[in-house]
């Protein structure tokens, strides 16, 4: 029990938790069979603008971890757009926003913390993707496709890295020239490994043992009869009806042997095309997709051989990634003496005898 409730920025909470804890953390949330997360709910409301449509996104996730003690809220307010670039509508975000976790005792109800996100949610995507690679990808992996050179591709390659060491030669590919070679000399120096910008997503994925799709794609750009046999392929597209989009094709997910995502209810609610279209179309069945913590718990076996290709539908932000993650972070904050700390009584309310519910 403290006295106080830490609050910590994104400058407060960048770097305190290192990527192979972060992943660490994430698999734990995930074996735990006590584990409840709330599918992530978005409300898209329409702003009155002289220059172009806008809406106002409210992003809502939440989960709780018995096992680490603890309940997270996600929370985000931002503006977004969809303008037309090279004849290409695109989502982009517009001014400045606002992204907490909440973070609580599972046993006191004490609000422990409040993070913000910036600084944690690529880590987590990755630690997210390292979990299911230790299942999913071979273990000799030598080779990572990237397509994307931004922070979530960079996070990608520091938690593959992470958990598949073999890994010595990474191919990039970003439409901008510049942008994947800076990214491939920022790789290359960062983990020791050849580093190589390539001219086309099929060179990236072409002969890799891992692909990762990490780019602001509408329309797919990651073709499945470019899969080599025993590639683990990685799509990140957290798509929603308000924005339909994808980047792996249908042959991605006809060709694996083995498809896992995070959480199987959340491609309902959003219907999200790059599973729910090949279901659609009966080239995969909806019994044939698993969960990732029927993965991590062993109810579900990982990859059986070298050939399989396997398939990783890393689907959208969950509660318990982020109940993980932040209550480390508070953790590793307190013990530096990092972030602002407030009265704890702020955020409760003390029954003193009054048995009325929330």
């Amino acid at each position: 029990m403290t006295a106080t409730t830490l609050v910590l920025t994104t400058e407060d909470a960048r770097g305190l938790v290192p990527m192979a804890d972060a992943i660490e953390l994430v698999e734990a949330s995930y074996r735990d069979a006590a584990t409840q997360n709330l599918p992530r709910r978005r409300i898209h409301s329409p702003l009155s603008h002289p220059e172009e449509e806008r809406w106002s996104m409210l992003n809502v996730i939440a989960g709780v971890v018995p096992s680490q003690g603890v309940i997270a809220l996600r929370v985000d307010a931002a503006h977004l757009a969809k303008p037309v670039r090279n004849g290409q509508e695109r989502l982009e975000f517009r001014g400045d926003f606002s992204g907490f976790v909440l973070v609580w005792d599972v046993t006191t109800n004490e609000l422990l913390g409040i993070v913000h996100d910036h600084a944690v949610s690529a880590l987590r995507v990755g630690a997210t993707t390292a979990v299911a690679a230790k299942y999913l990808a071979k273990n000799d992996a030598r080779t990572l496709g990237i397509l994307g050179s931004g922070n979530q591709a960079a996070a990608q390659v520091e938690a593959l890295v992470a958990v598949r060491p073999n890994i010595r030669n990474l191919k990039v590919f970003s439409p901008s020239i510049a942008n994947r070679r800076r990214f491939a000399e920022a790789m290359a120096a960062k983990f020791n490994i050849l580093a190589e910008p390539v001219d086309s997503a099929e060179q990236a994925v072409r002969d890799s043992d891992i692909v990762v799709a990490a780019t602001n794609a509408t329309d797919p750009i990651l073709f499945g009869r470019w899969l080599a046999p025993g590639a683990h392929i990685v799509g990140m597209k957290s798509s929603t009806k308000f924005y339909p989009q994808r980047e792996l094709d249908d042959e991605c997910a006809q060709r694996a042997d083995l498809i896992v995502v995070n959480l199987k209810a959340q491609l309902e609610i959003d219907d999200q095309a790059e599973l729910m279209e090949p279901i659609r179309k009966g080239l995969v069945a909806w019994e044939d997709i698993h969960e990732l913590a029927d993965v991590c718990s062993g109810r579900v076996a990982g990859r059986a051989s070298d050939s399989q290709i396997t398939y990783h539908n890393n689907n959208g932000g969950m509660g318990n990634q982020f109940a993980a993650v932040c209550k480390y972070a508070l953790d590793v904050a307190r013990a530096k003496k990092v972030g602002t700390e407030l009265p704890m009584d702020l955020f409760m309310t003390r029954r003193h005898g009054d048995a009325s519910a929330p």
